[in-house]
């Protein structure tokens, strides 16, 4: 389980990723140690990237799970925040990032509403604007998900 405390929360995580609402997929984050940085999501059913409820018939209903798009996207901003984190410590403008390629993607389960995320970016590799990642996603100490991600900086 995680121990960590949160450093930047709600409103507050707006200054580290370029994205807003609905969209915003991370609610806290828990700081840098050298190549890994720590962030954290609840799951609540009114995010866009849980599932409705609407199902087949015979199909159990995934009403309030947060759906593979939501955890890729998750990773995403995981890594954003990251990079607004550090770029705003240094008081410069959080540039924008685009994901290049997601690799050897692999979703264990999928979160319910109410479960807290706990993701672990690991920085693989930088090379000039291109920052390749690995991920886990975590609830409680249960590994939820994990991929490698390569991610585009657009410097101004």
């Amino acid at each position: 389980m995680n121990n960590r405390e949160v450093i930047i929360q709600g409103e507050g995580i707006l200054n580290l990723i370029p994205q807003r609402p609905p969209i915003v997929m991370v609610d806290s984050f828990f700081g840098i140690e050298e190549n890994h940085s720590y962030s954290g999501l609840t799951v609540t059913t009114d995010n866009i990237f849980c599932e409705t409820g609407e199902q087949q018939e015979g199909e159990q209903p995934e009403t309030g799970k947060l759906q593979e798009a939501g955890i890729i996207e998750h990773i995403a901003q995981s890594a954003a925040a990251r990079i607004g984190f550090l770029y705003t410590r240094q008081g410069e403008k959080v540039p924008l990032g685009f994901i290049g390629s997601v690799d050897k993607l692999k979703i264990y389960d999928l979160p319910k509403n109410g479960m807290k995320l706990f993701t672990e970016i690991t920085v693989v590799q930088e090379v000039f604007d291109i920052t390749l990642i690995s991920a886990q996603v975590k609830v409680e100490d249960k590994l939820i998900a994990e991929c490698r991600m390569k991610i585009f900086i657009k410097k101004e």
